[in-house]
């Protein structure tokens, strides 16, 4: 049977996240409906990463199984007419090996989270980026970063949904930059515990408005406690940049 990989890029905002629920539009459910009303079978797709409602992805990456060998080209350009109006593309299609899988095989993946960092509220942007108004030390906030690299118990920025079996993640990059009025935080890792860069991001905000230090954000991921880290950062400002194989 062969398989197929695609790497998709989607606005999240309309969307209750990737994964199919009992209620509400997710991109799983239009991506299967988008192969159902191509080749008539009903396939599950696997995707890298399950990402929440409201969260984007510039390279989100599935592996759908079909019965026939169609041309990648085909499969790319058939899905993209039949997701049509939903804000989802298919970027890529190629046929892999059997044994690849989109979530399994992955060695790393890379979120962008932004901030608008301005007085003036966003009018092109409002559902890609966090608006903050206040302004933010990001040199500090990249400083106070570095404290989370590594392979830590990360706890105190897990979600109490989470559904890992262990809190423990090694954390490869979290990089702090200012473009502007624009504030970049970039998140590398092979994985990521549910709400682990949104509480990341909440709490590098709070060093950034002169209210932590470094040092307590090393004592909150020291805590292993979700109630001493800071809030949960909105969902809109967060990106799937990239699946690495």
């Amino acid at each position: 049977m062969p398989r197929y990989r695609l790497t998709l890029e989607y606005d999240g905002t309309p969307f209750v996240g990737w994964q199919i629920q009992e209620s509400g539009l997710s991109v799983q459910g239009v991506l299967e409906e988008a192969i159902g009303r191509f080749c008539g079978e009903s396939p599950r797709t696997i995707a890298a990463g399950r990402t929440d409602a409201g969260v984007h992805a510039a390279g989100q990456v599935v592996h759908v199984d079909l019965t026939k060998a169609w041309p990648a080209e085909r499969v790319r350009e058939a899905l993209n007419f039949h997701l049509r109006p939903h804000p989802v593309s298919v970027l890529e299609a190629a046929l892999v090996a059997a044994d690849f899988n989109a979530r399994l095989s992955a060695r790393s993946r890379r979120y962008l989270y932004r901030i608008l960092n301005r007085r003036a509220p966003p009018a092109l942007e409002r559902d890609h980026v966090w608006h903050v108004a206040r302004p933010l030390d990001a040199p500090a906030m990249h400083v106070a970063a570095q404290c989370l690299v590594g392979r830590h118990d990360f706890t105190t920025f897990r979600a109490s949904l989470c559904q890992a079996k262990s809190p423990v993640k090694t954390l490869d990059r979290l990089d702090v930059t200012r473009d502007g009025d624009e504030i970049r935080i970039t998140a590398l890792a092979r994985s990521f515990l549910h709400h682990q860069v949104r509480n990341m991001v909440g709490t590098l905000k709070l060093v950034g408005e002169a209210k932590w230090s470094a040092g307590d954000v090393a004592a909150a991921l020291e805590a292993r406690d979700r109630s001493k880290g800071g809030p949960t950062a909105p969902a809109a400002g967060l990106c799937l940049m990239q699946v690495s194989y």
